[in-house]
């Protein structure tokens, strides 16, 4: 990437204290008085982490990976999307401990897992997940992933067949220009980026270095993932592409072509929602992942 250092984190930081600050002064004039948000425009609050969840840090990859399990049957390893952390989650967790046995992760440098100074990369992070199963004594499991997290899990259906179940990959991309310009500039994603922000340092081994952290990161976003046709053809894991019909983030026809090109993959588009869907309606969002795992 071409940018100088910190010059992504600072667009980010502006970008979003700009749209928050335009969402506080024309919010009331954006709608009727009275008149209540529209769900997709709506960032509802970060779930509490799940009381019983045992938790702990695999030595792995030169890092330490935050992990924690609750539940009891099948396995599913949930993960979170970028700049976030697996308390985001929560609301998939209460509903899938049920039936299963539940595994989150924070991914590499987010939350409360460290980083090294290796590139970030979607194959690193998908290794990671591997690694992390290898010692849990997971020879398989289902994955449902959120944004980077869904890109993880499709990264895992295409590298690592044999450990990969069914797949939810909610609000994925697979090339970059499935990404929509300037989803920064979005006040509801705005409002994301400084709530990760504060997270992250209330939550990582190096509070200190979100600014590096996320310029890291910007690096991977400016040219991964970029799967060809053969490769997403390649997938054999039962697939589910899932996404909000507000998504802020991804283009809907790019949405439209990861089912198209999986083989078999299924597509379901939740209404009134966006890149936060599993907030904004987690009943209809875990029905879809429960239904199509076999629960309901």
């Amino acid at each position: 990437m071409s940018a100088k250092p910190q010059s992504r984190v600072l667009r980010l930081f502006l970008f979003a204290c700009a749209a928050l600050a335009m969402q506080h002064a024309q919010g009331q004039a954006a709608q009727p008085q009275g008149e209540p948000q529209p769900r997709w425009q709506t960032l509802p609050p970060t779930p509490a982490p799940v009381a019983g969840e045992q938790t702990g840090r695999a030595e792995i990859n030169g890092i330490r990976l935050y992990y924690a399990t609750i539940g009891r049957g099948a396995p599913v390893i949930l993960l979170h999307g970028g700049l976030s952390n697996s308390d985001y989650l929560g609301n998939q967790v209460r509903a899938l401990m049920k039936h299963h046995k539940v595994v989150i992760v924070d991914s590499r440098g987010h939350g409360r897992s460290s980083r090294d100074t290796r590139a970030f990369g979607y194959d690193l992070m998908a290794d990671d997940v591997v690694a992390l199963m290898d010692k849990l004594h997971l020879q398989k499991a289902d994955v449902v992933g959120w944004s980077d997290g869904a890109i993880i899990g499709l990264d895992l259906a295409i590298r690592h067949p044999d450990r990969v179940g069914k797949v939810v990959a909610f609000a994925a991309n697979t090339k970059t220009d499935g990404v929509i310009e300037g989803v920064e500039k979005n006040p509801t994603f705005a409002a994301f980026i400084k709530r990760a922000g504060d997270e992250y340092r209330r939550l990582s081994p190096t509070p200190n270095e979100y600014d590096a952290f996320v310029e890291q990161i910007s690096h991977m976003w400016a040219s991964q993932p970029n799967w060809t046709d053969a490769q997403l053809k390649s997938i054999r894991s039962p697939v589910l592409v899932l996404d909000g019909d507000h998504d802020e983030a991804i283009k809907r026809a790019h949405t439209e072509y990861i089912a198209a090109t999986i083989p078999g993959a299924g597509l379901e588009i939740l209404p009134n929602t966006s890149h936060f869907a599993f907030l904004q309606d987690p009943a209809a969002f875990n029905f879809a992942v429960l239904h199509f795992l076999g629960d309901e």
